[in-house]
């Protein structure tokens, strides 16, 4: 049988054997685990807030305009004061109607308000928004506010990390 023209011997490295890597829990995770300060990094750290004795109608239109679902509370020197959330607004709706909007914001804010900091895994602050029931989280650096990230940033930070190692591994099965 005759050999072909366009023959080419085996390239260098053809023969050696290959090898291949399987995904384990330790080596997915072998990167550096996703944190607050890279969500924030992507969506920026611009705060919204309102101050404690604004109106419920200020910060009514304030979340309507911003097309938001919270806002935080802070005094004149920036500090952090509160949260006022649409939850807050409906259960006082429901408890006086009618008499909302002419209420203060300290009348209905929640002031004891869970924080993050920027190096904290998002991991970690997933499960504390399941537990605690929220779905905003004011992030502090140095005791100052630093921004603000809410449960569907990081469920749409988890899905963008999901869809980049499924194309990865579809890249190790393909070759």
């Amino acid at each position: 049988m005759p050999v072909p023209t366009n023959y080419a011997g085996p390239r260098e490295n053809e023969n050696k054997k290959k090898t291949t890597f399987s995904q384990t829990p330790v080596t997915s995770q072998a990167q550096s685990e996703a944190t607050v300060s890279d969500i924030l990094d992507k969506k920026g750290r611009t705060i919204f807030s309102v101050r404690s004795d604004a109106t419920m109608s200020e910060a009514v239109d304030l979340l309507r305009e911003k097309r938001i679902g919270a806002l935080l509370v802070v005094s004149d020197n920036g500090e952090l004061e509160g949260i006022l959330s649409e939850r807050d607004i409906v259960r006082k709706l429901s408890e006086t109607p009618g008499k909302v909007l002419a209420q203060t914001v300290e009348a209905l804010m929640t002031k004891t308000v869970q924080t993050a900091a920027p190096t904290e895994p998002l991991t970690s602050i997933l499960k504390r928004m399941t537990e605690g029931r929220f779905r905003h989280m004011p992030v502090l650096l140095n005791g100052r506010l630093d921004g603000m990230i809410t449960i569907g940033d990081v469920v749409n930070h988890r899905l963008r990390d999901l869809e980049y190692e499924t194309v990865k591994l579809k890249q190790i099965i393909v070759g």
